[in-house]
């Protein structure tokens, strides 16, 4: 700064907060609720008052957040900025993108709103990017482009398998957000049909991600929205994998079993024979239960179905995907199967199944690396079976979901009565509960 008096606009802006009795941290926060951002971290709060402070110093012209000031203020932008902001005087001026049209407030805000995402670091509000392309996209002509929606689909399917535990929830929510918003727009019965499988694939990958987040209520509510849209769309494989998909998660998240065992009954009636990854995916739910009930005739049974429902299905190239139903899936529910079940081949199928996963597949790998602990118990090698589930559930801690807890209790229960108090037991049992 030098001796220059402040201009006008900054020393409003100081006025009118602290008439408010606001301090810098609380106005910051009362900016980015004005865009929609209602819980800032703190380091972005920090940020954004150390650039009001430069605001009302006159150092630099808030032209990406004038409107958020008016809004905040409860003002209009000429009467706290007046004449004045036309001119941008004194001081830097930040160069601002918003579109300078001014009669578009929607889009002004939807730019200053993706402005202020980006810039701390949070996720942008679901229809923002769309409303500010909107006119780009009329005034071209553009399309819905089904295909598109449909191989966003099929990668969000492959990234699930590889991200963190719930990183894809944002970017899931958004684009069911927007494909929503195309289902409200008149298209042919065909395009209709395609956006609702496009809606019920996204709906299912957002359920998982719930799912494996332990947020059970939100998975079972997603669950069954994708259903009704796989069901609105005629698609026969889509209708079974929302059933025999969410038969597996209802398992491993601890739904009553009476809960799996309707999901699984009707992916089989939908199905009525024709193979379907969602098809063996409800076997698979049907093998796991009745493998800890121990009735290893049924389990081992289901296991024949889903072995001779692979032999029927296509096997894609490319990387995994929940989507599809590989050896890799295969060889899983088989090994938990004879691992439950305690039979002398589990160890052998473990091997098959892990090398079948690449190193990026973690929460896969993972999950059978606790299964195979499970077995060495068994096997009675009890000290190499908890020190493997106990490094398997500190590494890498940000890859756990709902189903790696389930699996880490099945060690501790097939522990004999003398290894119940052991250390490493009691280390495990408290990983576990954490996870």
């Amino acid at each position: 700064m030098t001796d220059q008096p402040r201009p006008q606009w900054a020393e409003r802006i100081e006025a009118e907060r602290l008439a408010r009795g606001w301090g810098p941290f609380k106005a910051a926060r009362r900016l980015y609720a004005a865009v929609g951002i209602d819980d800032p971290d703190m380091s972005q709060v920090k940020n954004l008052s150390r650039q009001l402070k430069r605001h009302e110093n006159g150092e630099v012209f808030p032209a990406e957040w004038g409107s958020a000031y008016a809004t905040a203020f409860e003002m209009e932008e000429k009467d706290l900025f007046g004449e004045e902001s036309s001119d941008h005087p004194a001081g830097t001026v930040e160069p601002s993108p918003i579109p300078d049209d001014g009669d578009e407030d929607v889009k002004r805000r939807a730019a200053l709103q993706l402005i202020a995402a980006f810039g701390a670091g949070t996720a942008i509000p679901p229809g923002v990017l769309e409303e500010i392309l909107s006119g780009i996209d009329r005034a071209t002509g553009q399309n819905v482009d089904v295909n598109e929606w449909e191989q966003t689909v099929h990668e969000y399917g492959q990234q699930i398998v590889v991200r963190p535990t719930g990183a894809l929830v944002g970017d899931l929510t958004a684009d069911i957000i927007a494909v929503g918003a195309l289902l409200d727009q008149p298209h042919t019965p065909l395009e209709q049909a395609r956006l609702l499988r496009v809606s019920a694939g996204l709906s299912g990958l957002l359920a998982i991600e719930f799912g494996d987040a332990g947020e059970e209520r939100s998975a079972r509510i997603t669950w069954g929205t994708a259903r009704r849209a796989a069901d609105a769309s005629g698609d026969r494989d889509l209708r079974v994998w929302t059933r025999g998909r969410a038969a597996q998660d209802a398992f491993w998240a601890g739904r009553p079993r009476g809960v799996v065992a309707a999901l699984t009954d009707e992916a089989i009636a939908i199905a009525n024979g024709a193979p379907s990854a969602g098809l063996a995916r409800a076997h698979a739910a049907r093998a796991y239960m009745a493998a800890d009930q121990g009735d290893s005739a049924k389990a081992l049974a289901s296991v024949k179905e889903i072995k001779e429902m692979f032999g029927r299905l296509p096997q894609p190239a490319g990387s995994q995907t929940v989507l599809a139903f590989r050896e890799s899936q295969m060889r899983w529910a088989e090994s938990y199967v004879l691992t439950r079940t305690g039979d002398s081949h589990a160890a052998a199928v473990l091997d098959q199944a892990i090398a079948l996963y690449p190193p990026s597949s973690v929460v896969p790998i993972k999950n059978l690396s606790l299964i195979q602990a499970e077995a060495l118990v068994r096997a009675r090698q009890i000290d190499v079976g908890l020190e493997q589930a106990i490094t398997t559930l500190q590494e890498r801690p940000g890859y756990l979901a709902v189903g790696t807890g389930t699996l880490a209790k099945n060690v501790l229960n097939a522990l004999p009565e003398r290894a119940q108090v052991l250390p490493a037991a009691r280390e495990l049992r408290a990983l576990a509960s954490a996870t």
